[in-house]
């Protein structure tokens, strides 16, 4: 029978790769939980998404976001992985723009929500957000591949971008926040 367990995570350590033990609550693996969040939310966001383009584009960041988490994991090695190459980031940034002209100019803050995909975009983006300050704060204890930052900053607004283009597509109306 495999074993998915160790028993180091009871005393509340964790393993990197080639490095070794780390405490749970050290910088870089709260940045690494982080990113795993985000992961598993854009999951959650793949099944209730329908529009085949946002679908493919999800599952690309799902397989960038597992390479950021071992590029991440490598940063305590002497042989850092940098994994994260500045095309994912110009990837995301090409995608923000096709779908950002389907949407058009904001003129208002959107309050996060509409359709049951969109609402699961909005979420992601929120723990992008969280996520991105995770590695900016490991990034003050450890020197890390610096397109990371770049990546995840613009995978939260490809996050609302597409949020934004999915209740477009499906007809449903932005909400505005009222003051």
């Amino acid at each position: 029978m495999p074993k998915f367990y160790t028993g180091n995570g009871d005393k509340g350590i964790t393993n990197l790769i080639n490095y070794g033990n780390i405490p749970k609550d050290d910088p870089i693996v709260v940045a690494i939980g982080s990113v795993d969040e985000l992961n598993s939310s854009i999951g959650i966001a793949l099944f209730y998404t329908h529009n085949e383009r946002v679908r493919r584009e999800l599952l690309e960041i799902q397989n960038d976001l597992f390479i950021l988490g071992a590029d991440l994991a490598s940063t305590l090695t002497k042989n850092k992985y940098a994994l994260v190459k500045e095309e994912q980031t110009k990837r995301l940034e090409k995608s923000i723009e096709e779908l950002g002209n389907v949407v058009g100019e904001l003129k208002k803050f959107v309050l996060p929500g509409g359709s049951e995909g969109s609402s699961h975009m909005h979420l992601s983006r929120s723990i992008a957000r969280r996520a991105e300050r995770d590695i900016v704060a490991a990034s003050k204890k450890y020197k890390i591949n610096e397109e990371i930052i770049r990546y995840i900053n613009r995978l939260s607004t490809y996050l609302f971008v597409a949020a934004l283009y999915i209740n477009k597509m499906e007809g449903v109306e932005e909400q505005h926040p009222t003051y």
